[in-house]
């Protein structure tokens, strides 16, 4: 993917203190297409796809709703809970509306492992294939989501990428 001027933007508004103190990209030195293409490719060896990624994302948090900022069981082995940090705020990529700034965490207690997302994180990998930069304080490793969310694997379908490469 290359660094067009609408990706070139964003890069600009993930930055420290445009949008959050920390901005998005952590320490990473890379242009934001690298980080996306890197992470694409690593999705891909992990033969699953962003939109199946996000779709599991999306479906424990609406499963953690009811509990109110309260872990909720679900399932033989998870605990979910969605904390609201009140407010909304916008996509660095500029697409429109607003995105509500909840926390999520998902323990697996099978694996006695956790993960923590954000409806941003969520909203990024499905439609941006963006996982946040190295060193980010959300930054998502598609491995850790896919072992953790218990994702499984697109089987045939996996070479086929939802975000675009160009």
């Amino acid at each position: 993917m290359k660094m067009n001027p609408e990706l070139q933007l964003a890069q600009e508004n993930m930055q420290p203190g445009i949008i959050t103190l920390q901005g998005f990209l952590g320490h990473d030195k890379r242009d934001l297409s690298q980080i996306i293409d890197e992470d694409n490719q690593l999705v891909k060896s992990l033969t699953t796809t962003h939109l199946k990624i996000a779709a599991q994302m999306k479906f424990l948090r609406g499963q953690g709703e009811c509990g109110l900022g309260e872990f909720i069981e679900y399932g033989e082995h998870f605990q979910i809970r969605v904390d609201s940090v009140r407010g909304k705020m916008r996509c660095p990529f500029e697409d429109p509306g607003l995105i509500p700034k909840y926390n999520i965490t998902v323990k697996n207690l099978a694996l006695n492992r956790e993960i923590t997302y954000t409806d941003m994180n969520i909203h990024f990998i499905e439609i941006h294939g963006f996982y946040q930069g190295e060193g980010s304080l959300f930054r998502l490793n598609p491995d850790d989501l896919v072992i953790i969310l218990e994702i499984e694997s697109t089987g045939d379908n996996a070479h086929r990428f939802d975000v675009p490469t160009e």
